[in-house]
C-alpha cells in the first residue's frame, strides 16, 4: 500500500489545476506508484501469486487510462508518460 503522502505527491506531480484529483492523468499516476511498490514486492516474494495478480489488473487499467488520454490530447499523453517514466 502507499501512504497518503506518496499518493498527494504523485497527485501533485500531474495536476491539471488545484483540485484535480481524480483525473484522468492523477489515477495513472497513483497506479504508477502502486505498481513500483507492488513489482519491488514480487522480486522478494515470488511465490505470491494473488499479488501478481493484482498487479496485472493494475497494469490493465493503467494501459487503459493512458489509452484515453491519448486518443483525447496525444500531446497531454507524451508529457505523462516522461514525467512518470513509462514505456509507451
Amino acid at each position: 500500500m502507499i501512504t497518503r503522502e506518496q499518493k498527494e505527491a504523485a497527485i501533485k506531480g500531474v495536476q491539471g489545476h488545484a483540485k484535480d484529483t481524480g483525473g484522468s492523468s492523477a489515477q495513472v499516476a497513483v497506479l504508477t506508484e502502486r505498481i513500483k511498490q507492488l513489482t519491488e514486492h514480487l522480486k522478494e516474494n515470488k511465490h505470491d501469486f494473488m499479488a501478481r495478480r493484482g498487479l496485472l489488473q493494475m497494469v490493465g487499467q493503467r494501459r487503459r487510462l493512458l489509452r484515453y488520454i491519448a486518443k483525447r490530447d496525444s500531446q497531454s499523453y507524451l508529457e505523462l508518460i516522461q514525467k512518470l517514466g513509462i514505456r509507451r
